[in-house]
């Protein structure tokens, strides 16, 4: 498995072998959960973000200017719960030496935080619940991907990738911005089609396995650690 991760790696930053580890093609994974994910949220939660804030700063205020398809409560509550995420993750981190067992443990942690939700899902009707735990294990993703700053794969923020993707150069650099738009959609087009079709727990299962999966592969012995250039 690392050697085919060390491979994808050395295809999204060629010239630069083992700088970003095992990382890059992990964070991709990453991406693909976070269309996943905010698929559910979005059509199945109260038509609110638990990954893109931006989303629901914007939606908050259109619920409160009077539109009735949308709530203030859930986006007070994704965005609540995806800031006590972060700030929990803030607060880990400098606990934690190794960059790669902290963005296993924090991954992790999101597994357990969505295979919550899943699980209340199937038991009970518990809309607000969920919002929060998706936040919040988001919370915890975003806190572990901005402080380990891969370049062009922050795994929930595409404005800027978009940009970067139309304006610069073509380069090493655009292939890992279309490779996390691609990976955004298709995460995005699989969680709607499972949401619309087979309804949230549908949606959440995949992205439970690929997010323990991300965890497991970080936290082989032989994982290849990011390093300093």
């Amino acid at each position: 498995m690392n050697s085919s991760l060390d491979r994808a790696a050395a295809f999204l930053f060629p010239g630069t072998e083992g700088h970003h580890g095992v990382l890059p093609p992990l964070l991709v994974l990453l991406t693909f959960v976070t269309g996943l994910v905010d698929a559910v949220s979005y059509l199945g939660l109260d038509r609110v973000f638990v990954a893109n804030m931006t989303g629901n700063v914007v939606f908050l205020g259109f619920a409160l200017a009077g539109d009735v398809q949308l709530s203030a409560t859930a986006s007070l509550l994704a965005a609540g719960a995806f800031v006590a995420g972060a700030w929990l993750g803030g607060r880990i981190a400098p606990r934690v030496a190794r960059p790669l067992r902290l963005f296993a443990l924090l991954v992790g942690a999101h597994a357990v935080l969505v295979a919550a939700a899943l699980v209340l899902d199937l038991a009970v009707d518990a809309k607000h619940v969920l919002i929060v735990l998706l936040a919040l294990g988001m919370g915890l993703q975003n806190a572990v991907v901005g402080k380990l700053a891969v370049p062009d794969l922050t795994t929930t923020v595409l404005t800027r990738t978009l940009t970067g993707l139309a304006s610069d150069r073509l380069g090493p650099a655009s292939v890992r911005r279309a490779v996390s738009v691609a990976a955004m959609f298709a995460g995005a087009l699989a969680g709607g089609l499972l949401q619309l079709r087979h309804g949230t727990a549908a949606a959440l299962a995949p992205a439970l396995v690929l997010l323990a999966a991300v965890t497991l592969a970080a936290s082989l012995p032989g994982a290849s650690a990011p390093r300093t250039p």
